[in-house]
């Protein structure tokens, strides 16, 4: 039983499109495809702009440490793109919930589908789950679904370079 479509792959769609940003629509279908969303987008012209200023959005939450301006900017997020949740079985493959209008464009649900996401993650796993790598120069954005609530990094690579810049630093004279 999945009652959650929502929750994890979300956070992580909008994880990979703010990690590495497609150069062009049919690119940000095929990562929408890649982690699970089915449905067929309604086109328009601007989609990639579009979909770009949904996750750039997104990154303030990223971007805001205090929980509550977190929960304010989901909020408002989430009440631009309300819709009643309604049942759906649009591939065949099951009821489950929506939280968005039919026939909507690519950016708009994106933005429904990211926020709804976003905040189920956060408030089932905890409001410190998401953040910007701690690996500096890196800024790639880091989904914790760890089961101990403490990745802070976005790579082993990263978590590596870290390591060295520590161990460098204690045995530096």
């Amino acid at each position: 039983m999945h009652l959650n479509p929502y929750g994890e792959y979300a956070v992580l769609l909008a994880a990979s499109l703010a990690n590495d940003w497609p150069d062009d629509r049919a690119g940000i279908e095929d990562r929408t495809r890649e982690f699970g969303m089915t449905m067929e987008f309604r086109e328009e012209p601007a989609d990639h702009a579009h979909a770009r200023q949904a996750i750039d959005e997104w990154l303030r939450v990223v971007d805001t440490p205090e929980p509550e301006q977190r929960a304010a900017l989901l909020n408002a997020q989430m009440a631009a793109v309300a819709a009643y949740p309604r049942l759906t079985d649009h591939d065949g493959e099951g009821w489950h919930l929506h939280y968005r209008d039919e026939n909507q464009v690519l950016s708009a649900v994106l933005r429904a589908v990211i926020s709804v996401g976003t905040s189920l993650h956060l408030v089932t796993r905890g409001m410190h789950r998401l953040a910007r790598c701690a690996s500096e120069p890196c800024t790639n954005v880091v989904v914790d679904v760890t089961r101990n609530g403490r990745q802070r990094y976005c790579s082993v690579r990263c978590a590596n370079r870290a390591a060295v810049r520590r161990h460098r630093g204690r045995s530096a004279p």
